[in-house]
C-alpha cells in the first residue's frame, strides 16, 4: 500500500480509530491489532510475502528465546551464525542471485568457457532490504547482552511489521522501537498535531518536490545521447531533490504517521545538503542506516580506533558495503567506491568529525566559509548520484562523456521551462522552509512560532501544491526498489 494512494487515505483513518478505541483495553490488544493492520498493509501488495516477513520474524523471536539462558559463547555464536544466514540468506537470494550469476557466465565466457546462464524471474519482495536488518539487529544486540530478548511474540511481531516505518525505514532499533510496545500508549493530542504536520510535510516533498523533479529526471535518463552534458548534470541537481524529496518524505510521513499512534521512531534525515563537508552529509542523510552499518559492521572490524591504514581499509568496506545494499548492480559499488574516494582527505586529515553542529548555528545566515562548503559538497554528492541513477554501466558511461566535454557549457535542452521554473521554484521553497527548521526534527517544525493565521495561510498554501501535484498515475517511492 503506497502512503500516496486513496488505499492509504482510506486505511488510516479506520486504523487510527479503531486502535484508539481499543486503548481502553490492555495494550497487548492494541499490539494485536497493529500486527493485523501491517500485515494487510504490507499484504497490499503481494500477499505472498507474507510469509517470508512472518519468517524472518519468527527466525529472530527464537534466536533471542534460545540466546536468553545460554552462557556458553560457542552456543551463542552458533545461533547468532543462524539469525545472520538466514537474514542475509534471504536478502542475498531475493537481490542478488541473478546478478552473481550474470557475472560468473560473463567471467567465465571471458576466459573462453561458456556456461548456460540460471536466471530465475525472482521478484523482490518490497521493503526486505529493510525489515531483515531490523530483524537481525535485534539478534546482534541480545547476542552483544545490550538487549532483554523478549517473549512477548505479539510485541516482536508488530516490532517487526510496524506498518508506518516496514517498507523504506527508518531500520528501528530493538532497543528504541521494541520496549514501546510494553507499555500503555495514550492518546496525546499536540503529539498528533506535529504527526499531522510532520506527514504533510512528508507529502509535499514527495507529490511537490520529488514527483515534479521525477519528470526533469526521467526526461534526460531515458534519452541521454539526445541531451548535453549541462542538461545531464542539471539532471543530477534534479535527481539530488527527487531522491532526497521522495525518501525523506517517506521518513517524514512515516514518523508523522507513528506520532499519531503514540510512537516515536529515530529522525532519518536531518537537512543532508546543508551540510559543509562529505562527511557531515553522512551524518545528515539515511541516518538509520549509516549508524546500522557504524554499530554492526563499522565499530566490530576496530572503527577509527585502529591504525590509519586500517581505519582506511574500513571506510572502503562500509561504503562498498552501503553501494551493495542498495542495489545488484555495478553502479551501485562504483557509487559506494565514490564516495569513499571523497571520504579519504577528511580521514587523513582528521577533520571527518570536524562539523557536528548545524549550519549557521545561533545565527541568522552561514558564513561564507560555510555557505562555500555546503555548495562545493552539494556538487560533489549531486555528481555522485550520477552514478547512482544510471540504470548501468554504459548509461554511466554516456553520462561521465558528455558531461567531462565542451556540451558541459552548452545551453541546456531540457524539459519545457515552464515546468522547469515551477520544479526548482519548488525546490527553493522546501530548502527555505528546512533552513528555518535546521535546528528542529522536520521542516515544518518552525511553525509553531507563527500566528495561527500565518500557519493556517502556510497550511493552506501547502494543501494546494499538493493537490495540484497529484498525478492520475501513482509513482512509488524510490527506495522501495532497495
Amino acid at each position: 500500500m503506497l502512503f500516496n494512494s486513496i488505499d492509504f487515505a482510506i486505511f488510516l483513518p479506520i486504523v487510527f480509530f479503531i486502535y484508539w478505541l481499543l486503548s481502553k483495553y490492555n495494550y497487548k490488544i492494541q499490539n494485536f491489532f497493529i500486527v493485523i493492520a501491517s500485515y494487510i498493509f504490507y499484504g497490499w501488495w503481494d500477499y505472498r510475502f507474507l510469509s517470508l516477513l512472518f519468517f524472518s520474524s519468527i527466525t529472530d523471536f527464537s534466536i533471542g528465546l534460545l540466546l536468553k539462558n545460554e552462557e556458553r559463547l560457542n552456543r551463542r555464536k552458533l545461533y547468532l551464525m543462524i539469525s545472520i544466514f538466514v537474514n542475509i540468506g534471504l536478502l542475498g537470494f531475493f537481490k542478488y542471485f541473478n546478478f552473481f550469476v550474470d557475472n560468473l557466465v560473463q567471467a567465465f565466457t571471458f576466459f573462453g568457457y561458456h556456461l548456460n546462464p540460471l536466471n530465475l524471474k525472482i521478484i523482490l519482495p518490497v521493503g526486505i532490504s529493510f525489515y531483515t536488518f531490523q530483524t537481525l539487529s535485534y539478534s546482534l544486540d541480545v547476542f552483544r547482552k545490550k538487549l532483554n530478548p523478549t517473549d512477548d511474540l505479539i510485541a516482536f511481531l508488530a516490532y517487526v511489521s510496524f506498518f508506518p516505518q516496514l517498507v523504506a525505514g527508518p531500520i528501528e532499533r530493538a532497543c528504541n522501537l521494541l520496549p514501546q510496545f510494553y507499555k500503555k500508549r495514550e492518546f496525546n493530542y499536540s503529539e498528533s498535531v506535529e504527526g499531522l504536520k510532520q506527514m504533510l510535510w512528508g507529502f509535499f516533498k514527495k507529490l511537490v518536490v520529488a514527483d515534479n523533479s521525477a519528470k526533469i529526471v526521467d526526461a534526460v535518463f531515458s534519452n541521454l545521447s539526445s541531451y548535453s552534458g549541462s542538461s545531464i548534470f542539471i539532471a543530477s541537481i534534479a535527481f539530488a531533490f527527487q531522491i532526497y524529496g521522495d525518501f525523506s518524505g517517506y521518513s517524514d510521513i512515516a514518523i508523522g504517521t507513528a506520532k499519531l499512534m503514540g510512537f516515536n521512531l529515530m529522525n532519518n534525515f536531518l537537512y543532508p545538503y546543508f551540510s559543509r563537508d562529505i562527511a557531515e552529509f553522512w551524518r545528515r542523510w539515511h541516518i538509520s542506516l549509516t549508524t546500522w552499518f557504524r554499530d554492526y559492521i563499522y565499530i566490530p572490524l576496530g572503527g577509527s580506533r585502529v591504525s590509519l591504514s586500517k581505519s582506511i581499509i574500513n571506510t572502503f568496506i562500509i561504503f562498498l558495503v552501503s553501494g551493495f545494499w542498495h542495489g545488484a548492480s555495478w553502479t551501485f559499488l562504483l557509487w559506494g567506491l565514490l564516495n569513499a574516494i571523497y571520504f579519504m582527505p577528511l580521514l587523513i586529515l582528521g577533520k571527518n568529525k570536524k562539523n557536528k553542529n548545524i549550519i549557521a548555528e545561533n545565527k541568522k545566515f552561514p558564513t561564507i566559509k560555510e555557505l562555500l562548503g555546503s555548495i562545493v559538497t552539494f556538487i560533489f554528492v549531486s555528481f555522485s548520484w550520477i552514478f547512482f541513477r544510471s540504470n548501468n554501466l554504459l548509461n554511466l558511461k554516456i553520462c561521465l562523456s558528455k558531461i567531462f566535454s565542451r556540451s558541459l557549457f552548452k545551453y541546456p535542452g531540457i524539459i519545457k521551462i515552464t515546468d522547469f521554473k515551477l520544479t526548482f521554484s519548488m525546490i527553493f521553497f522546501m530548502l527555505f522552509f528546512e533552513y528555518l527548521s535546521r535546528n528542529t526534527n522536520y521542516g515544518l517544525a518552525f511553525t509553531n512560532k507563527l500566528p495561527r493565521f500565518c500557519r493556517y495561510l502556510l497550511y493552506f498554501i501547502i494543501i494546494f501544491c499538493i493537490g495540484m501535484s497529484m498525478q492520475a498515475a501513482k509513482t512509488e517511492f524510490i527506495y522501495f526498489q532497495f
